[in-house]
């Protein structure tokens, strides 16, 4: 009996069709990561240079990230549904955490401490 329900295991097209499917992925997702490594450069540079967040590459980094998690949920099994391209662009609203704070237009102070509450504006 074992061996006979391995072999239906072994001959499921089902498997050997998701075992291509997470193949394909995986070479999106190490794409992607490149990309968004690429983003994350750019974003750096452009702050260096302007002392803003730039709002496009902000955007594009919410949009390969959530993208990145649902490949990831596919590869692990924790879905079953096939990421883009066979299914539409994911939107970053979809994530488990809630959305920035920040529209990506405010100047970045690298040492401003938004937790301290006791310290008068400027004081940080």
């Amino acid at each position: 009996m074992e061996d006979k329900t391995l072999r239906e295991h072994f001959t499921s097209s089902e498997t050997w069709t998701r075992g291509l499917f997470m193949v394909l992925f995986a070479i999106l997702y190490s794409i992607a990561e490149i990309v968004v490594g690429a983003v994350a450069v750019f974003q750096f540079v452009a702050t260096l240079l302007t002392g803003r967040r730039n709002p496009r590459l902000l955007r594009l980094g919410e949009d390969l990230s959530s993208y990145i998690y649902h490949c990831l949920r596919f590869l692990t099994y924790a879905s079953d549904d096939r990421p883009y391209p066979f299914s539409s662009w994911p939107s970053p609203d979809c994530k488990t955490e809630p959305p920035a704070a920040h529209d990506g237009n405010e100047p970045v102070e690298p040492h401003a401490n938004t937790n301290d509450r006791t310290a008068p504006p400027g004081d940080h």
